[in-house]
């Protein structure tokens, strides 16, 4: 499986990451872990939400439209 997720910070909730991964709880610990340098100032973090895709071209399509002008009206709507 593939994940799309979105995760916010617990001490600024005012930022959000979208990514995705074939393994969920390790790109999470990574990303708490300060392994990711887009997400290491901002740590800790918490998932808000994933979403699983048996392709992989699909879940990057839908990482890709969440992080549009579009996605990130539909993401604020509905998931954040």
């Amino acid at each position: 499986m593939y994940y799309v997720y979105l995760l916010r910070s617990i001490n600024f909730p005012e930022r959000k990451y979208i990514g995705h991964t074939d393994n969920l709880k390790e790109r999470l610990e990574t990303h708490n872990s300060g392994g990711s340098i887009h997400t290491k100032t901002y740590r800790p973090w918490e998932l808000v939400i994933f979403l699983g895709f048996k392709d992989k071209l699909k879940a990057t399509a839908f990482e890709k439209y969440l992080k549009s002008g579009a996605g990130r009206a539909f993401a604020k709507k509905r998931f954040w």
